[in-house]
């Protein structure tokens, strides 16, 4: 199942399209909000504190404050203007701003926000915390850091990326009784790859599971094509070659990669990855140009997405490829391949995943907090998975190995991209649940642990 996502746009179109709905969007609003605050309170009836906005937000406060109060429970409602009343509240709701909010939070507004962020107790957020841009996840001046957040109708792509998740703390959807079909943005989730979690026949060969080339690792980089390449290998490549620029005879940690020149791996590759530890180099910039041409699916990342940004011609070549592309830039390099700043990238995160995709007509991962995936047709995905950990050298080569891998193996691009963002994610999490992260997560420790999370999901969906 899917978790839809909307932008404020397709927001706006369904609350006018349901605007004589029977009981009002408001009220269900209100009463599922209710819902979930008697659930925080833990069946005690302390008082509650309400901040109720203006605006929709604020509609949607005092429905829940009539509706606790209805049910017994003491609630005191106070707005940007009254003064905050002292006491033992048993739970705090934000609903001062929502996803209309179009300037930062200043002045009084910001200094509730404060008192709601000194606040130990839980916070719940109606919709999107104040301050939070829920297109974004831009903070917006000052944000309410809340521990719980209920989001209407659909989830909101900011709670999901950039800032969002330091300040939505955990997410409800409440669909209010809507019908989300059609809508191209949602979390990530298995059933993006599902059809591809299949059991491998008993009567297979490494034939069977394709061959891999990775392309890269130029001198003083040759690390990264060795993780990229061992991820490619225990992800599940019948075969990899590492084109290595620098030549090695061979990984002493995973002696089973077979170490080529950068054309003789191309020749033997049914999908390729390109580009960890490549380097700027005039060879490299011609090994990228025969992988561009080639007709099999390919993954680019890292140097190669640099070099593709600084040579009009090769990008527009990329463009045209027939076979799949798959690209996987960190927001620096997105931005110069949109020829535009980190800054803008990161302040439209599923927006500049779009572009690229329109752009290259490729499969994106955006990589950052809350990875966004971005498709070609305008589908889009948020990864909700995956934790600080994955902020270290070498990671982005294991997931652009990841993905070559899948591709190997015959997956189609949208479901290797997905599959291997979830695992690259999920393999972070398992990690840090041992208490292996998230400091200290190196690269490699990923591989393994995305292993058996992919058989595990075969195991299960079998």
């Amino acid at each position: 199942m899917h978790t839809p996502l909307l932008r404020s746009a397709e927001l706006r179109t369904l609350e006018t399209r349901h605007a004589g709905v029977v009981p009002p969007l408001m009220e269900r609003a209100g009463a599922a909000a209710a819902a979930f605050a008697r659930q925080l309170l833990k069946g005690s009836r302390a008082p509650v504190l309400v901040f109720a906005g203006p605006g929709n937000n604020g509609g949607d406060a005092r429905v829940l404050a009539r509706v606790l109060a209805g049910q017994g429970i003491a609630v005191t409602v106070t707005g940007i203007d009254d003064e905050v009343p002292a006491g033992d509240y048993g739970l705090v709701v934000d609903g001062l701003f929502g996803i209309g909010l179009a300037r930062p939070i200043t002045g009084a507004a910001a200094e509730l926000v404060s008192r709601i962020n000194a606040f130990r107790g839980p916070v719940l957020a109606l919709d999107i915390p104040s301050g939070l841009d829920g297109d974004t996840g831009r903070v917006m001046g000052v944000a309410v850091c809340a521990t719980h957040t209920i989001s209407f109708i659909g989830g909101k792509p900011g709670l999901y990326t950039l800032d969002g998740p330091d300040h939505c703390g955990e997410v409800r959807v409440a669909d209010l009784g809507l019908q989300l079909d059609g809508f191209p943005g949602a979390l990530l989730a298995i059933d993006d790859f599902r059809d591809c979690l299949k059991p491998r026949a008993k009567n297979s060969h490494k034939g069977s599971y394709g061959s891999l080339a990775v392309i890269g690792g130029a001198a003083g980089m040759t690390g990264a094509a060795l993780l990229a390449g061992r991820a490619g290998l225990k992800l599940g490549a019948g075969r990899v070659f590492v084109g290595m620029l620098q030549p090695l005879a061979v990984d002493p940690v995973q002696p089973e990669l077979m170490l080529r020149t950068p054309d003789d791996a191309l020749a033997q590759a049914t999908a390729a990855v390109g580009g960890p530890g490549l380097g700027a180099s005039g060879a490299a910039v011609d090994i990228l140009r025969r992988a561009v041409g080639a007709d099999f699916p390919l993954l680019l990342d890292a140097d190669a997405l640099n070099l593709i940004s600084a040579h009009p011609v090769l990008a527009a070549r990329l463009a045209r490829r027939e076979a799949p592309t798959i690209i996987t830039p960190h927001p620096a390099e997105a931005a110069r391949l949109l020829t535009t700043t980190t800054e803008a990238v990161q302040a439209d995160r599923v927006g500049a995943a779009l572009q690229l995709a329109q752009k290259f007509k490729a499969h994106v991962a955006l990589k950052g907090c809350g990875t966004v995936i971005a498709h070609p047709d305008g589908r889009w995905r948020i990864n909700s998975n995956g934790n600080p950990g994955l902020a270290s050298a070498g990671t982005g080569d294991v997931l652009s190995g990841m993905a070559g891998a899948l591709l190997a193996q015959g997956w189609p691009a949208p479901a290797a991209l997905c599959g291997a963002v979830h695992l690259h994610g999920a393999a972070a999490d398992a990690l840090a649940a041992t208490g292996a992260g998230p400091i200290g997560i190196a690269a490699g420790e990923l591989i393994p642990v995305a292993r058996t999370l992919l058989n595990r999901l075969i195991a299960a969906n079998a």
